[in-house]
């Protein structure tokens, strides 16, 4: 089954996705997660997408296409995948439909700006192993270390308020109305996104028809 989850950042389609892909057995395929890779090694890719995604701005169009393409031509993608974080303009839907995919659903992630906030803001970071946490719904054993290896945690840039909000807005102006599009395509399904982890999951088991 092919799937695209769309989805404000915080809405939780990323963890879904990765619980979905590994049930259906196949690939999650998350740009932002490709994108934060390529800055962390340093690429020349990732030390263009750094500055844009620390101010909570899309990274250009003709990149994450690009990236997109490469990744589902691979052999793995061959019986499905579900593809988290893209599109998320007219621009990347047009350049998707040309990728001849064969797309089967797009779920929507519906979620409110201040449960995004909340979750979002929340969140901290493990530098050395990338464990994630939450200050209220997964705080680690002793604040400000991770349970895993012990290192320090941070918050990322892009998680602080006024980064999420501003991700939220960009999202709500350029995102949003892919919505409209899949919907009179026939392909769009909405998932309450602000229940918890399994009633989500659940709920996208019975679309994926597993369920």
């Amino acid at each position: 089954m092919k799937l695209i989850f769309l989805g404000p950042p915080g809405s939780g389609k990323g963890t879904q996705a990765k619980l979905l892909a590994e049930k259906l057995k196949v690939p999650h395929i998350s740009l932002g997660d490709i994108l934060r890779e390529e800055v962390r090694k340093g690429s020349d890719i990732g030390k263009r997408a750094k500055e844009i995604m620390n101010a909570g701005r899309l990274v250009p169009d003709e990149l994450t296409i690009e990236l997109t393409r490469q990744r589902t031509a691979q052999p793995d993608c061959k019986n499905g995948f579900i593809l988290d974080g893209f599109p998320r303009s007219d621009a990347q839907a047009n350049a998707l439909d040309k990728m001849n995919l064969n797309l089967d659903k797009v779920v929507y992630f519906d979620v409110s700006e201040d449960l995004v906030v909340i979750r979002l803001s929340g969140r901290r970071s493990c530098k050395a192993c990338g464990s994630v946490y939450h200050v209220k719904f997964k705080p680690p054993k002793a604040e400000g270390k991770c349970d895993a290896c012990g290192s320090a945690l941070y918050q990322r840039q892009d998680d602080e308020e006024k980064s999420v909000r501003t991700r939220f807005e960009v999202y709500q102006e350029q995102t949003k109305p892919l919505i409209d599009r899949y919907r009179s395509m026939g392909r769009l399904v909405t998932v309450d996104a602000s229940g918890n982890i399994d009633e989500v999951f659940s709920a996208l088991l019975k679309i994926a028809g597993d369920g």
